[in-house]
């Protein structure tokens, strides 16, 4: 049994290259029907339409800032790159991962 409090993490880019990624509503439709298939404990739905490429995402910042708080120790979002896509972020993600305050991430596309 999977005993983990995952955030739930949608994002859409803002960015013109970045069209062709699924759209936030697809992304949440997918993620709630594979957080009830594994059976995983959401403490929370966010939501975010900015791009990743650089830091400053404010929702992903306090997401990060909550788990460092033990308001949940794992992530679900649709894929690798909607959570992270440059290294500032990708830093804090395994810094994290390393530490034990952050025991999972689940990507269903992934």
């Amino acid at each position: 049994m999977n005993n983990n409090k995952y955030f739930f993490y949608a994002r859409k880019s803002t960015d013109v290259e970045d069209k062709q990624v699924l759209s936030i509503e697809a992304q949440i439709t997918e993620l709630r029907a594979f957080a009830k298939q594994e059976g995983l404990h959401i403490a929370e739905e966010l939501i975010e339409k900015r791009s990743a490429k650089v830091t400053g995402r404010p929702i992903f910042n306090k997401m990060i800032e909550r788990i460092e708080h033990g308001d949940a120790n794992a992530i679900l979002a649709w894929h690798p790159d909607r959570l992270v896509r440059n290294s500032v972020d990708g830093g804090k993600i395994i810094y994290l991962l390393d530490g034990g305050g952050l025991a999972d991430l689940k990507f269903p596309q992934f």
